[in-house]
């Protein structure tokens, strides 16, 4: 028993010896941990306050800054001599609120004024609010184009309109008095929240102006410049804390100057009257747009304002279509225009003799089919292909088109000169018309090719579509030899300060074909033999200059006895390419005495454009004074 206790008390003892050791050692490391901690604090104050102190102190101010957009002004846009302004700013304000520093016990009130001073109704001020929230410190703009005086009494009762603030905001202005220019210019608007999340990542932001349509749509980046951004210091939840704020000037956007020539553009306007349909004029060698005319027009400036979106569905539901651009969109048959196609083919396949002539007794009988020549119950009699062009013979194009072409090849030519593919012109919403083929027909009705639609095509009918450009273009390549060039309406970029140009747009080919250069020039023969001994001779008589070109009436599916009205040339026939312009009109499903209104238009235009003349001065030369009740005559 005393020895246990001796081994036991002698255990207590080195039990307890051993203790002081043990606590050093942890002591020890408990002062190194702690000292390293401190170290590590110390390292990274260090980081935060001495080597990433700027990229703090900027996160902190950016956490403390309430920033808002001050929208730059959008680039002017003007006609191709660069001194007729198209396209202006208006000094205008917009009003917003701020619905966070409205009071909750005020807030009726304070909309309930604003209303009746912007004279508007409170309801639409509360739907706009709602969908931020009454506690949200976002801006939100509750009307544009609010007038001076306006300002000034909101500014006058600021006190009583907590929340309430103004700001400039430039008016889109169209300048010019015709608005025939609407379709190539275009329109502005808010942008809308679809928008919105579409163009956010390229700096786009709410309350922004875009363009909407035409030219200031698809320059909308070179047009709208950059915002500037005004910034305050405010709290966590958005209250400002100092007056002061920092300002970021906006830089304005580029001005762009058109291709565009106001008399020419005024001429084509007059010309063309108050008639459905479109006009065409551009250089061939290249692709500026002299002129471009689409009626029905609108004008823009009817967008703006209080009745603004009012204004717009009105246009948007007149069922003569405004808003559609009838001179890129091809929704049309080309009608006997597609026979420049047709000759050019037979030239460059050596089909057919162009001296082979072929009889038209007035009807041609395919199969079980009959189809009457446009001069039915008469006949034209044999015709060669000069002739057979001249005379815009169905009968002669239905024979070559069936028995010595056939659909594929004439579904390459037509494919060759651009149609069924895009123009590629600068402004938006163009189509691509549409060539049919053979396979086609089977894939989209599960039907056989057959000879009567062949013989549709060979005269521009049944399934072939067109726009007016794309019928200019194809003029534009046979004065330039197989090339057609980009077409295009703006010219110039310029600096809004400076007037400097930054940039020219260049010609660019579009298309470009292989055949041969004599066979171009026996297909400008035979345009030119079409207007001195042709179907248009009568029409198209001018003593100022000589042109080329190629009529064509086309049927309107659905409706007995309307025809659209083509004509499509060019002048000085006898001029350089680089001096020749071509014109092509389009006037959409005439009555009897309208028949021949796309030939008498262009009549007027090219006299116009030659001598110098006003529309009224062409018609007077050309002995039209007796058609001048039309000009401005609406079906």
């Amino acid at each position: 028993m005393k020895l246990f206790r001796r081994s036991y008390s002698s255990g207590s003892i080195n039990s307890r010896q051993g203790i002081p050791e043990e606590q050093n050692r942890r002591l020890f490391i408990l002062g190194i941990i702690v000292v390293l901690c401190f170290l590590l604090y110390i390292l990274r104050l260090f980081l935060m306050q001495i080597v990433l102190g700027s990229h703090y102190r900027d996160r902190a101010q950016g956490i403390a800054q309430k920033t808002k957009i001050i929208s730059a002004r959008r680039g002017e846009i003007y006609d191709r001599n660069a001194d007729v302004p198209l396209v202006v700013n208006t000094e205008s304000f917009a009003v917003d609120v701020t619905p966070g520093e409205i009071p909750r016990e005020k807030y009726d009130t304070v909309t309930l004024k604003l209303a009746q001073m912007l004279d508007v109704s409170k309801e639409s001020i509360d739907r706009k609010i709602q969908q931020y929230g009454k506690r949200s410190f976002s801006n939100v703009e509750i009307k544009t184009d609010v007038p001076m005086e306006v300002v000034f009494n909101i500014a006058e009762n600021s006190t009583d309109l907590p929340g309430i603030s103004w700001r400039s905001k430039p008016l889109r202005t169209y300048v010019t008095n015709s608005y025939s220019m609407s379709h190539i210019i275009g329109y502005t608007g808010d942008i809308t929240k679809e928008e919105l999340k579409t163009l956010y990542n390229k700096g786009y932001k709410q309350n922004n102006v875009v363009g909407q349509t035409g030219v200031e749509k698809e320059y909308d980046k070179i047009l709208r410049g950059t915002d500037g951004v005004q910034s305050k210091i405010v709290d966590a939840k958005g209250k400002t804390l100092v007056d002061e704020s920092i300002i970021k000037v906006p830089d304005m956007g580029k001005n762009l100057v058109l291709t565009i020539d106001s008399r020419i553009q005024e001429l084509a306007e007059k010309a063309l009257g108050e008639r459905l349909g479109a006009v065409v004029v551009l250089r061939p060698c290249n692709g500026e747009i002299l002129a471009m005319v689409s009626y029905p027009y609108f004008n823009p400036n009817d967008f703006n304002g209080a009745d603004g979106y009012h204004n717009f569905i009105q246009v948007r539901n007149d069922p003569r279509k405004p808003l559609y651009n009838r001179a890129i969109n091809a929704s049309y048959p080309p009608a006997s225009t597609f026979k420049v196609i047709m000759t050019t083919a037979v030239l460059a396949e050596e089909a057919v003799s162009p001296l082979k002539k072929i009889e038209c007794k007035g009807t041609m009988t395919y199969g079980t089919r009959t189809s009457k020549c446009h001069i039915y119950p008469g006949a034209h009699g044999k015709l060669d292909l000069k002739n057979g062009l001249a005379q815009s013979c169905n009968v002669y194009f239905w024979t070559v088109g069936t028995e010595y072409l056939g659909v594929e090849k004439i579904s390459n030519y037509a494919r060759e000169f651009g149609f069924g593919q895009l123009t590629n012109i600068d402004i938006p919403g163009q189509d691509a018309g549409f060539i049919p083929s053979a396979s086609w027909k089977e894939r989209r009705y599960h039907e056989k090719w057959l000879g009567g639609d062949t013989m549709n095509m060979s005269i521009g009918q049944g399934f072939t579509r067109a726009s007016p450009l794309q019928v200019a273009d194809m003029m534009a390549m046979v004065c330039n030899s197989g090339v057609i060039y980009n077409p295009h309406v703006v010219k110039e970029i310029r600096d809004s300060i400076t007037n400097e140009v930054i940039e020219e747009i260049k010609p660019k080919v579009l298309y470009k074909s292989d055949i041969k250069p004599e066979v171009w020039a026996e297909v400008r023969q035979d345009l030119r033999y079409t207007i001195t001994d042709g179907s248009a001779r009568n029409a198209l008589k001018n003593k100022v200059v000589k042109m080329a070109g190629k009529t064509g009436t086309g049927e309107v599916q659905g409706i007995k006895d309307s025809w659209h009205s083509w004509l499509v040339c060019y002048a000085p026939y006898d001029a350089p390419v680089e001096e020749q312009i071509v014109v092509c009109v389009l006037a959409e499903c005439v009555e009897h005495e309208w028949e021949w209104w796309a030939p008498y238009c262009t009549n007027i235009i090219m006299q116009g454009i030659y001598a110098n003349q006003t529309c009224e001065q062409a018609m007077k030369s050309l002995g039209l004074g007796w058609k001048m009740k039309h000009v401005g005559r609406q079906e």
